[in-house]
C-alpha cells in the first residue's frame, strides 16, 4: 500500500467535451489535480463549471476526451471494460447529492447492493451492510426505507453503501447540498472520521465554504481548469463556491 500522502488519484490535463448538434461544448479544458492517500480534498466552483463531470471521469463513470486519469500511478483508461468495472466496484465509492437510494428497499438492502453486485454471498453482504450502517450511526435503522428517514439519515445510508467493498477513495458530489447546515456538518464529520480511522481519501465537490475549509486541500474549478487554493482567502479573493 502506498504511504500516506503519496498520490492516489490524479487528473492529468483532463479534457471532456460533448457534442450538442453542430456545437462542441468543452467542459474540462486540461484539468490537473491530485488526491493523496488518506487525504480529503475539496473541489469548489460555480454551478455548471464541470465539477460533476470531473468526478464522473475520475470514477470511470465517463471517459475523458483527452488527458489521463492515474490511479496509484496506473493510466486507468488503458484498462479494458472489465478492469474499469473492477475499479468502480473495489477501489472507489460514490456519494451523490440526492442519495440515489431505492425507495422500495430498506437501508440494509440498499447498503448491500455493491456487495451483491460484486457477487459476494448474500449472508456476507448482509453482515457487511449491517456493520457499515452501524459505523455511520444507523445500527437501529436497518429496516427503515428511505421515505421513513431524514435527509441526513438517507445520506448516511449512501455513505454506508459506498463503504461496502472497502474503497481507497470516495468521490462525493455535493453530498451536503440537500441538507441543512447542522446535518451537513454531521455528514462531513463522518467523512473526517472515516479518513482518520480507515485512511479513506475523499474528493468532495461542494458549494459550502465552511466545509471546504476543513479539507486538507482545496481546488477551484473555473473555465474548465483547476487551480489549487492557497490559504483560506485565496490570495485575498475569498473562497468562491
Amino acid at each position: 500500500m502506498p504511504e500516506s500522502g503519496a498520490a492516489l488519484l490524479q487528473a492529468d490535463e483532463l479534457e471532456r467535451e460533448y457534442r450538442m448538434g453542430p456545437e462542441v461544448v468543452r467542459v474540462l479544458r486540461g484539468v490537473s489535480i491530485t488526491v493523496g492517500v488518506g487525504e480529503v480534498v475539496a473541489l469548489v466552483g460555480a454551478s455548471g463549471v464541470g465539477k460533476s463531470t470531473l468526478l464522473h471521469v475520475l470514477g470511470a463513470l465517463d471517459r475523458p476526451s483527452g488527458g489521463r486519469v492515474l490511479f496509484q500511478g496506473e493510466d486507468l483508461f488503458t484498462r479494458g471494460e472489465a478492469g474499469l468495472a473492477r475499479y468502480r466496484r473495489q477501489e472507489v465509492g460514490f456519494v451523490f447529492q440526492f442519495y440515489n437510494l431505492l425507495g422500495e428497499m430498506s437501508a440494509l438492502e440498499n447498503a448491500m447492493l455493491p456487495a451483491l453486485i460484486a457477487r459476494r454471498p448474500r449472508r456476507e453482504a448482509r453482515e457487511r451492510a449491517g456493520a457499515a450502517l452501524a459505523e455511520v450511526g444507523l445500527g437501529d435503522r436497518l429496516h427503515h426505507r428511505p421515505g421513513e428517514m431524514s435527509g441526513g439519515e438517507q445520506q448516511r445510508v449512501a455513505v454506508a453503501r459506498a463503504l461496502m467493498n472497502g474503497p481507497r477513495i470516495i468521490l462525493a458530489d455535493e453530498p451536503t447540498g440537500n441538507l441543512d447546515p447542522k446535518t451537513s456538518e454531521v455528514v462531513y464529520d463522518l467523512f473526517l472520521r472515516l479518513q482518520a480511522e480507515r485512511g479513506i481519501a475523499f474528493l468532495v465537490a461542494t458549494h459550502n465554504p465552511e466545509l471546504a475549509r476543513r479539507a486538507d486541500r482545496i481546488y477551484r474549478l473555473i473555465d474548465g481548469r483547476a487551480r489549487e487554493v492557497i490559504g483560506t482567502t485565496d490570495a485575498g479573493g475569498g473562497l468562491p463556491v
